[in-house]
């Protein structure tokens, strides 16, 4: 069988991923070696995400190995991707999707209702903070960077009173035991693409493509490819203030979605029902545009909060 070189970020949770889609491999007598690749947004740790802005930020030195040749394949969390690939790759699976949403992580409190006025929450993202703002102005939202690990030694010496994060990472690295609620999309609508594994490869490479076909899961695929289409519909990346949830439901796709100032004064929510995952996100974001979203997105993109993700 192959040997196959896999390029992964050198966290807890991309290690874990990496070695999760290696196992996999290996089940199916390939010989897998895992390359530890430090990308930008590892490098640049004192500053929230949303103030970097940089295309890719998570993926781009993973790219260059794949277009040297120095890896065969990537394995990255699909919600870091840009909804354009760059020309030379192409997504080969997208695996079966661990549970999308985020959820509420105390060790003092049970659900976000019960957060004390002024309550210091921790989040790293745009739209975890516009959500939050939304439902709970009064809390004092700050950012947050670092490993899971970091982020709830964080939690429990008590510099928050809460974290907003994602389950699917908590779930992969067994670090449940903070988590007090899992918080439905109507209240904490999550990021496109969050949950599912994203196996990147060189376009054109059909013996890798080949090798790792098996891991592509039908509605992973189909639910993802609906957020993503979304996003791409309103020119967002991945750390704006948008959030998308497609699941299927009796065969058919519903897809829920929202775009948010970043303080909250305004957030935008529209579903849609549809058999064609493409069709239904770009209907979904059009409602959004018409509603006003482009008048929120630019506005964010004015004030530097994010530059966009998408050309």
């Amino acid at each position: 069988m192959a040997r196959l070189r896999i390029g992964s970020r050198g966290s807890q949770l991309a290690l874990w991923q990496a070695n999760h889609i290696s196992a996999l491999l290996r089940e199916r007598g390939h010989e897998v070696e895992i390359e530890i690749i430090k990308t930008t947004g590892d490098k640049i740790t004192d500053v929230a995400l949303a103030k970097i802005g940089i295309k890719g930020m998570f993926i781009k030195e993973i790219e260059e190995a794949l277009a040297a040749a120095g890896i065969d394949l990537a394995v990255h969390s699909l919600k870091d991707l840009p909804t354009e690939i760059p020309q030379g790759f192409e997504i080969a699976a997208i695996t079966t999707r661990e549970n999308p949403r985020d959820v509420f992580c105390s060790s003092k409190y049970k659900d976000l209702a019960q957060l004390p006025h002024k309550a210091r929450v921790g989040t790293s993202s745009l739209r975890r903070q516009a959500q939050l703002k939304a439902l709970r102005p009064d809390l004092d939202i700050h950012p947050l960077r670092g490993n899971v690990d970091t982020r709830l030694r964080k939690l429990e010496a008590g510099e928050y009173d809460a974290l907003i994060l994602a389950a699917a990472g908590l779930n992969r690295l067994g670090k449940m035991e903070l988590v007090r609620q899992v918080l439905p999309a109507e209240v904490m609508c999550p990021a496109a693409g969050q949950g599912a594994l994203a196996i990147e490869i060189r376009a054109g490479d059909f013996g890798t493509r080949q090798q790792v076909k098996f891991l592509d899961d039908p509605a992973a695929r189909a639910t993802t490819t609906c957020e993503r289409a979304l996003l791409s519909r309103l020119g967002g990346g991945c750390q704006v203030p948008i959030g998308a949830l497609a699941e299927l439901r009796g065969g058919r796709l519903h897809l829920d979605a929202i775009v948010a100032r970043p303080d909250g004064t305004r957030l935008l929510r529209e579903s849609g029902e549809g058999g064609e995952p493409v069709e239904l996100g770009e209907a979904v974001g059009e409602k959004l545009l018409r509603c006003g979203a482009d008048a929120i997105l630019t506005e964010v993109y004015s004030q530097n909060v994010v530059s966009p993700q998408q050309p």
